[in-house]
């Protein structure tokens, strides 16, 4: 049997074992309850930004860590906007996977997709911001420990101005 078959079929005998395992994990449901992830996919998310709540304090540093907050450069009145170059490439990978999937999933995903691309950005950039909002919402629930709520994730209402001071 030649080599480039046997992994294939190992990794067909591994799929039902990793479903079967990650739904057995507390943040399984919260995880799943968001549109675009399905076991695998959360599996592989849950892999990456591991279990220990504590690791990432902020829903910044969790960003950061995946790739997806930009990256602010100013020089003089110069500022540049980029995406990051140093990240977990696997989680990176995998947010990209989600961000397409989330866009047939959930409305609020798909018009903030759309909203970006207006703005201007090219297709990987708006995947990349739509990844970044899910990831803080992700953050949000696992943190509060609870199931993603599609009216809070896009919630397009303006805050509250303040009453003017005589």
């Amino acid at each position: 049997m030649p080599s480039s078959t046997r992994p294939a079929r190992h990794a067909t005998t591994l799929h039902p074992d990793a479903e079967e395992l990650f739904l057995q994990h507390p943040d399984a449901e919260i995880i799943t309850s968001f549109p675009g992830l399905a076991t695998l996919t959360g599996a592989r998310i849950l892999a990456e930004i591991g279990d220990d709540r504590a690791r990432f304090t902020h829903a910044g540093n969790l960003k950061a860590y995946a790739g997806s907050a930009p990256v602010t450069s100013q020089f003089g009145k110069s500022r540049h906007v980029t995406h990051r170059r140093i990240k977990n490439n696997r989680l990176a990978a995998t947010g990209r996977h989600w961000a397409f999937a989330a866009l047939t999933a959930s409305p609020g995903a798909h018009d903030r997709y759309n909203r970006r691309r207006d703005t201007g950005d090219h297709y990987h950039a708006a995947l990349r911001n739509l990844f970044n909002r899910m990831l803080g919402q992700l953050h949000r629930c696992l943190t509060n420990r609870q199931k993603f709520d599609e009216a809070i994730a896009f919630s397009t209402s303006a805050p509250a101005l303040l009453p003017a001071v005589a």
